[in-house]
């Protein structure tokens, strides 16, 4: 597994409290001040939060998780007609160049608002179904961005957004799935992209990793999602939200049911200039501006666990 260096890890069965909690909330909530500052504050001191009440019905996961675990459960030759994953397609054993190894098994996906890449490979049911769940976690990524931007007081509120729902957008998704019985995890990393929405079945692995070096396990929720801020949106902000390092560790080798989680991952259009959006009075630019396609070749030149932010440092 890749890890930068050692640090401790505080036991699933302890509750995480205080500073090392994850935020729940509720984007029903019609107190919008309260929520944009609840979003801020979030992505600022966790970089990660729960979200109760995103809008994505029951129906549409529910599809996805079974369309996914269809897939998965083929033979392994016919799931091979579907890859190799060069990007977007089906891959197994190796997470990525320099990632980790083992039984994790993956498709990636195209999921731009003008293309999901979905081929004759899968079925039509399953294009639908994939479609349908991207629509609508890109809507909560989106909402999720607005929020944040009405919390920085940025005068326009779709400023973040608007990179995602463009038909250009680099925007991608991705099933994980590891088989119960199996030693496999990923190794400890940021998303490069600006968000991350996360929803996984009911099999504990996923861990982040606190500013001050502790692992925290973050207990599976399959009736709710997770949103992580990504490199892009640590850039666009200036370091005032920071991108939370994660992993996910081999728990289902203790389970009797595979660990599903299923990733969309937003991005804007490769030429999409990246540099500080937001940034306090007197406050130094951190990051010169790049391109987003700059920044993602450099993510695929270096190990998972290397601060590829540095490279773009004033």
């Amino acid at each position: 597994m890749v890890v930068s260096c050692p640090a401790r890890v505080i036991s699933s069965k302890k509750k995480t409290r205080g500073r090392h909690g994850i935020p729940t909330i509720d984007l029903s909530s019609e107190d919008r001040a309260r929520l944009s500052d609840q979003v801020v504050k979030a992505c600022e001191e966790v970089g990660i939060f729960k979200v109760v009440n995103h809008g994505v019905s029951d129906k549409t996961v529910a599809s996805m998780e079974m369309e996914a675990l269809s897939f998965f459960s083929k033979p392994a030759a016919e799931k091979r007609r579907a890859g190799p994953a060069t990007p977007f397609g089906y891959g197994c054993n190796a997470i990525g160049c320099n990632g980790d190894k083992g039984d994790l098994e993956y498709i990636l996906l195209e999921a731009n608002p003008g293309s999901i890449s979905p081929t004759a490979h899968y079925s039509l049911n399953f294009r639908c179904v994939v479609r349908d769940y991207v629509d609508a976690v890109r809507n909560v990524a989106c909402e999720v961005l607005e929020v944040a931007a009405e919390g920085l007081r940025v005068q326009d509120k779709r400023v973040f957004s608007r990179m995602l729902r463009d038909p250009q957008s680099d925007s991608c998704f991705r099933v994980n799935h590891y088989p119960h019985n199996a030693s496999s995890s990923f190794g400890e990393h940021t998303d490069p992209q600006i968000l991350t929405v996360l929803r996984s079945n009911d099999v504990d692995g996923l861990q982040i990793r606190t500013r001050d070096g502790l692992w925290v396990p973050v207990p599976a929720d399959p009736k709710h999602m997770f949103v992580m801020v990504g490199d892009a949106f640590e850039a666009l902000t200036n370091g005032r939200f920071r991108s939370v390092r994660h992993r996910v560790v081999g728990s289902c080798s203790l389970s009797l049911k595979a660990r599903t989680s299923m990733m969309y991952f937003g991005a804007p259009g490769l030429n999409a200039v990246i540099s500080p959006l937001v940034s306090p009075p007197h406050t130094r630019v951190l990051y010169k501006p790049f391109t987003w396609g700059e920044y993602k070749q450099a993510v695929y030149s270096l190990r998972l666990a290397h601060n590829r932010l540095a490279l773009f440092n004033n």
